[in-house]
């Protein structure tokens, strides 16, 4: 049974960084891609990145373009969220996921298989 778990969050000022792990354990992700979604108080569940198994393709979400990196070490069964400039709207608890997926394009809609414990991000100052 394959099992997230995000660390990484914590609290930063505006325009600061955060890098966020979201390792796995019990299956290999050779065979998975990986999104990383948000979800802030009172509002639905977002995309926010994906990246697909080989680290070949990724995808991001308009409001993260420019400013955050998915990356993945498969030798290392991780992939990373790397954020810079953050704002005061990218607070919120983010999840790791995952879905078995061999070919094509990485999808932000949630229908993925496997999810983490989330890990919460708060930018204030």
């Amino acid at each position: 049974q394959l099992q997230l778990v995000e660390s990484g969050g914590g609290l930063v000022q505006p325009g600061g960084s955060l890098r966020l792990s979201c390792a796995a354990s019990g299956v290999t992700l050779d065979y998975y891609a990986i999104g990383w979604f948000r979800q802030a108080p009172g509002k639905e569940r977002e995309g926010v990145s994906c990246i697909t198994r080989r680290g070949s393709s990724w995808v991001y979400a308009d409001s993260v373009k420019g400013r955050f990196t998915i990356s993945r070490d498969n030798a290392k069964n991780t992939v990373y969220l790397q954020m810079n400039s953050l704002k005061p709207e990218d607070t919120a608890v983010y999840y790791c996921a995952a879905v078995r997926l061999l070919f094509g394009l990485c999808q932000l809609s949630p229908a993925y298989d496997y999810w983490g414990q989330g890990t919460q991000v708060t930018v204030s100052s």
